[in-house]
Order: C-alpha cells, then sequence, then structure tokens
C-alpha cells in the first residue's frame, strides 16, 4: 500500500502520461523522484484532495500553483520531497492554472477513474538508487488574467470553408467554457457559419478517420470544440483546425471563463 484517500476533492485521477492534459507538468514531476517517463501519476483538478502516506517516498508536486501542504506546512513546488509513514499531503485551491499533477517514487499504480474517499492508492517499485536530488525547476502555472494563446495550422476540413470563416477563428477572441473537460475544450464567441460547408458523405466505420488530440471541431453550432487527451476516438464533426502539440498543455491548464486566442 502507499497512500489512503482522505478527501478526494473535486477530481483526483491516477492517469499515464499521455493521459495528462499537461504532459509537460506530468513530466516534469516524474523527473523530479527519479521516475522514468513512463511512470503513471495523479492529475488533481482545482483541489481538495487530502492524501495519508501509509509508505514513506519521495513526492512532487508541479502544474497549478495554490497552496499545497504536508503535514500542515507549506510543501515547495517543482520540487522533490521526503515524505515519512503517516504523512498527510493535502491541496488547497488552485490560484494559477487549474490541475495539480503528483508523482511518487516507482510511480502509481491504478486506473483512470475517480479516486474516493477511502481508497487505496498503491506505488510502483523506485526506479534507480537513492533520493532524487533537490532542484527548483522554474516553470510558473498560467495566469488566469492573461488570455491562453495556441498556435493552429489548417485542418483537414478547412477548405470546405470561406476565407471569413478561417479568419474570425484565427482573429476574434474565444472564451473557455465552463461545459469544458477531459475530452474537449469546449470555446464560447460568436459562432463561425457553418452553413456554407458541404455536409460530409458517410463513410464506412472502418474508413472513419481517428481523431487526433488537438483536433479543433467545428459542430452545427459553431462554435469550437479542441479535443484533448480524453476524447473520443472518432467525430462526426468536421475538424478545420489543429493545435500545435506544444501548445496543448496550455489548454490542459486554462480555467473556465479564461480567454483563448487561436493563432493561424
Amino acid at each position: 500500500m502507499g497512500a489512503v484517500v482522505v478527501d478526494p476533492g473535486a477530481l483526483a485521477l491516477v492517469l499515464e502520461p499521455d493521459q495528462a492534459l499537461d504532459r509537460a507538468s506530468m513530466n516534469l514531476a516524474n523527473t523530479l523522484v527519479g521516475n522514468p517517463g513512463s511512470a503513471s501519476g495523479l492529475e488533481v483538478l482545482v483541489g481538495g484532495l487530502k492524501l495519508r502516506f501509509v509508505t514513506g517516498s519521495a513526492v512532487a508536486v508541479t502544474g497549478a500553483e495554490g497552496l499545497t501542504k504536508l503535514n500542515g506546512s507549506e510543501l515547495p513546488l517543482n520540487t522533490a520531497v521526503r515524505v515519512a509513514p503517516g504523512a498527510v499531503l493535502e491541496f488547497g485551491p488552485a490560484l494559477f492554472g487549474i490541475r495539480y499533477y503528483v508523482a511518487v517514487q516507482g510511480g502509481f499504480e491504478g486506473r483512470m477513474e475517480p479516486l474516493q474517499a477511502g481508497d487505496s492508492v498503491t506505488f510502483g517499485r523506485p526506479h534507480g538508487h537513492g533520493f532524487p536530488a533537490d532542484s527548483q525547476t522554474p516553470r510558473r502555472a498560467l495566469d488566469p488574467e492573461r488570455p491562453v494563446v495556441a498556435r493552429v495550422a489548417r485542418g483537414p476540413r478547412a477548405g470546405d470553408y470561406d476565407a471569413g470563416t478561417w479568419h474570425q477563428l484565427t482573429t476574434e477572441p474565444w472564451i473557455l467554457s465552463p461545459e469544458s473537460d477531459r475530452a474537449g475544450a469546449r470555446l464560447a464567441g460568436r459562432p463561425l457559419e457553418v452553413a456554407s460547408a458541404p455536409e460530409p458523405a458517410r463513410a464506412p466505420a472502418a474508413e472513419t478517420p481517428v481523431l487526433a488530440t488537438g483536433s479543433v471541431l467545428l459542430p452545427a453550432s459553431g462554435l469550437p470544440i479542441i479535443a484533448l487527451a480524453g476524447h473520443p476516438p472518432t467525430s462526426e464533426s468536421p475538424v478545420i483546425a489543429v493545435v500545435r502539440d506544444e501548445d496543448l498543455d496550455l489548454l490542459g491548464q486554462a480555467r473556465p471563463g479564461q480567454m483563448v486566442h487561436l493563432l493561424g
């Protein structure tokens, strides 16, 4: 056994690195405790999670910024810290960004299901020898008062729309909708014109293109949806644009109501 969930908070999940919405923060947390990049970690939405460690380990918290406490004292972010058996780790509300990432030596074990109070989360076997060196990494979370800027390239269905639609998509500001989730960042604003786009021919199931993370979908509402790590394998909505891979982590840390600019 590794730790027991005292309070799960809003949503905490054990994830493999490619399932994280902010992969850079997950990778940083793993690096700080000496894990390989393939180790699973915790994604903590907003805060509220409280863990009691049954066995000692090393822990690192990255991603969002807020008051995180270990046994009642503030835990430094982006740093590997020893934790003893019986220690309690608490996450206060995220003030910058929206998702914390937690790594322990050996990685968390489990499936991608929301943690519940009383759940036990186990650790794998530590890699390498000894405790990783302490290091402070200058990585700052997103300021919710500043717009998120994501660069986009034209998607496979961009040619179905006129130049005005693309211009509007990439020049007008969007707002991240509170209806966004791990599957997609839903954007609110002035709807794009979709009537001019021809209806796509319905392809056999075997020929349905796989939906890639970062695809900017244009549903009938005219309000774009950006596919995030939890997206379904396919979608009937056309892909008008694709977000650059290196900018996806920013969207994973954006807060509902935050401004989003798509630059093409």
